[in-house]
């Protein structure tokens, strides 16, 4: 690839082969069984995905965007499930800290973050707060030198598996997005309850749970960033994390056209394989090109991030259309596959699965046309 440095292709080379000689043997049965990946999630560890681009100072590689969204987007190719348990980690569990935490936090939390000893999770989803991350009702009342945090949050990757929590609470009703906060909550913390780890349609083998906040008492040290700024905050992290959810996507999308691919050579009707034919063919054809077209987009805006400059849009366009991608490369592989594709033996019946989320995760596709129209009409 032409527009990849020599040290972009080496990570991602990389990661696609422990994603084939690791992850690949038993992508499988952790979906069937939903079950965590801890072997791996340590193997990961010890080749420093979990502290990417971070900071040298904490344990981290400082990689640019684009070579972390290419180790997501190959780890994606072959199981979702562990392509979103680093891409939760880095965008929405770690960089907060490393983008808004004070040196007191950073020097507490990014060096195990970095060398994943522990995981990071992020909480913004409600019951009642969902597209309206405004509508937060978790509250976090001051008590002398500490918060007190009452609440519930749902959705929530890496939840049990997680050392620290970064989760938005109202601090004051009356400033309505302004009286959002960040704070940051520790495993172990009293009154701090995970449920259990939801049964999912795709992504099974990622832990995914709900969270309940029942008096838990923090220090005022705890808050992350400045006061009243959290909403701010957190919608800068959503714009870098809907990156690495193109990545995702696109991944998968890959691994569903690569599965279809090799198919359409090996499946014989008629007297000959059906890649002869012209509406299989054709399919292959749009897979391809669709591709192509949405690793342009995500390229863009990764680039954009490295850079500095503004990529609101740019990330926005990514995943809504990688994600989206993803659906209708699925369906088509499995068109391809016929009733094979189906079935569990199969991989595609899994990519079709891992799929859907990534239209709904991060700002649905709904959301991401409302970001790219606030932008283009500004």
């Amino acid at each position: 690839m032409i527009y990849l440095t020599e040290e972009q292709i080496q990570v991602r080379d990389m990661a696609r082969d422990f994603a084939q000689n690791e992850i690949a043997p038993v992508a499988a049965e952790l979906d069937e069984t939903s079950t965590f990946p801890v072997d791996n999630v340590a193997k990961m560890a010890e080749l420093g995905l979990f502290g990417m681009p971070f900071d040298v100072n904490y344990g981290g590689s400082e990689m640019d965007t684009v070579s972390c969204s290419l180790v997501i987007e190959e780890l994606a190719k072959v199981c979702a499930s562990h392509s979103i348990t680093v891409g939760a980690h880095l965008s929405l569990g770690t960089t907060p800290i490393a983008m808004f935490g004070n040196d007191a936090q950073k020097e507490k939390y990014m060096p195990s973050l970095c060398s994943g000893e522990y995981l990071g999770a992020f909480g913004l989803t409600e019951p009642n707060a969902g597209s309206d991350s405004g509508g937060t009702q978790t509250t976090a009342v001051r008590d002398g030198d500490n918060y007190i945090i009452n609440g519930s949050k749902i959705f929530i990757t890496n939840a049990a598996y997680a050392g620290t929590i970064i989760i938005t609470a109202v601090t004051d009703k009356d400033k309505g997005k302004r009286g959002i906060n960040a704070f940051v909550l520790e495993r172990g913390m009293e009154g701090l309850h995970i449920g259990k780890k939801e049964e999912k349609m795709g992504w099974r083998a990622s832990d995914t749970r709900a969270l309940t906040f029942d008096n838990i008492v923090i220090p005022k040290e705890n808050l992350l960033g400045d006061p009243g700024a959290g909403f701010v905050q957190f919608m800068k992290i959503l714009d870098g994390g809907r990156i690495g959810i193109a990545a995702l996507s696109l991944g998968i999308a890959e691994g569903a056209y690569e599965a279809s691919l090799a198919y359409s050579k090996e499946r014989a009707q008629f007297g000959k394989s059906i890649s002869k034919f012209q509406a299989i063919s054709f399919k292959l054809a749009n897979m391809a090109m669709e591709i192509e077209a949405g690793r342009q987009l995500m390229l863009v805006a990764a680039r954009l991030k490295d850079a500095g400059k503004n990529f609101t849009k740019e990330a926005a366009m990514a995943k809504l259309y990688c994600s989206e991608l993803a659906m209708r490369v699925t369906t088509d592989a499995i068109q391809v596959h016929g009733g094979y594709g189906y079935i569990k033996e199969y991989p595609v019946e899994r990519y079709f699965r891992d799929a859907k989320i990534c239209e709904i995760g991060e700002g649905t596709s709904e959301i991401q046309r409302i970001v790219i129209s606030r932008e283009i009409l500004k």
